[in-house]
């Protein structure tokens, strides 16, 4: 399935958030990410990121699509971080 991720955590978690959604996912900027994940892949992405979190303080959003092409991306202005340059 293809995942776009969004987190907002307490600024002594964020290194943290980071590097463990670089592990699954595509660094779009700032703390979104974006990129194909199996089930299995996705529910250890959430224990993970529980671990990290203060879930009364930090929240993590998922919005899940069964295929990147059923989901439509629109960049306005710059893309920070352009997928196209992968070799």
């Amino acid at each position: 399935m293809y995942i776009i991720a969004v987190y907002d955590v307490g600024e002594k978690r964020v290194v943290k958030m980071l590097k463990l959604c670089r592990q699954y996912l595509n660094w779009i900027q700032n703390s979104v990410f974006e990129g194909a994940l199996t089930e299995v892949q996705l529910k250890e992405l959430i224990y993970r990121s529980k671990e990290i979190m203060i879930e009364e303080e930090d929240s993590f959003i998922i919005f899940s699509s069964r295929e990147q092409k059923w989901m439509e991306k629109q960049v306005i202005g710059k893309e920070k971080n352009d997928l196209d340059n992968f070799l």
